[in-house]
């Protein structure tokens, strides 16, 4: 083995074998690359451990399922590739994600996804913020997108993660040449949805409130609603209409790589004097502590 590879840029892991993340590579034949017949899920270390990895990996597993994706490696399989290759990257603080793709036809030319030999990869890159920390700082400007509308869940399930983003990247062009950091996507009934790689909340009449379709049942979703119940906060996971949405007293994004994240405007409508909220800021505060509760975390041994 070469132990001049440099790792520092991230790693991969492909066919049983760790290697650096510029060497990762897959085969332009492949559906995943092709069809986008991808399912996906992304991880964090965070201070040299994983948070909540179970639910990640459980939530992988269920994806696969519902994708009709089968590979040969167990959860413990996975845990153990995901343990080892960050070792070998020695990143302490990483953003890590676990792929199942369709993979090649074992049968020339066939079109029947069931002759294609579906393959698991993994790989991690130093931590990143889907929304940058100075953006964060002064609450993110967001888009609620005119031209687009999400892919409804009968065509492609939010749920399991994916790579089909057209309809996202449509609406990041729309957001960003209005000067906006970024966007949020409507369903064909005008209710709130997700945006382009997170989840989003509104504190509407008190409540921490995100919606019920059309959206990845997000790993920090799911924290920022264990941590506004455990501060005597209500919430509720329902249907949200735009109008609603924009008299919200706050709004702030939820994702794996970034955490919790203000909001000061989106469209015309500021919010909190166009900075971050303060039931924002406490749930931000609370979301990074619950990485230090043993129950959450696995140390990666370097």
């Amino acid at each position: 083995m070469n132990h001049s590879l440099d790792y520092s840029k991230g790693a991969a892991w492909m066919d049983g074998e760790i290697i650096p993340i510029s060497e990762a590579k897959i085969s332009v034949l492949d559906w995943g690359f092709t069809r986008s017949d991808v399912t996906y899920d992304v991880t964090q270390v965070w201070q040299g451990a994983f948070f909540r990895l179970d639910d990640y990996l459980d939530r992988f597993q269920e994806s696969m399922t519902k994708t009709r994706l089968e590979v040969p490696q167990t959860k413990g399989d996975m845990r153990q590739i995901l343990h080892e290759m960050v070792a070998k990257s020695g990143l302490t603080d990483a953003y890590v994600a676990l792929v199942a793709s369709r993979g090649t036809p074992q049968v020339a030319g066939s079109r029947d996804p069931r002759h294609c030999k579906n393959h698991f990869f993994a790989w991690c890159i130093p931590w990143l913020n889907v929304i940058p920390d100075d953006v964060a700082a002064r609450g993110a400007h967001l888009k609620i997108a005119e031209t687009v509308r999400r892919i409804p869940i009968d065509s492609v399930d939010p749920t399991a993660k994916n790579y089909h983003w057209g309809d996202l990247t449509k609406g990041l062009f729309e957001a960003k040449d209005a000067g906006f950091d970024t966007v949020i996507l409507l369903d064909h009934q005008g209710r709130i949805t997700e945006g382009a790689g997170f989840n989003v909340f509104g504190i509407i009449d008190g409540v921490v409130v995100t919606p019920r379709e059309g959206a990845l049942e997000g790993i920090t979703r799911r924290t920022v609603l264990e941590v506004a119940e455990e501060l005597g906060m209500k919430t509720a996971i329902r249907d949200i209409s735009a109008e609603e949405f924009l008299e919200a007293e706050e709004v702030f994004t939820a994702t794996t790589a970034g955490g919790v994240t203000p909001v000061a405007r989106v469209n015309d409508r500021i919010f909190t004097n166009d900075a971050p909220g303060p039931i924002t800021l406490k749930l931000k505060e609370v979301y990074w502590s619950v990485h230090d509760r043993a129950e959450h975390r696995e140390i990666i041994t370097y």
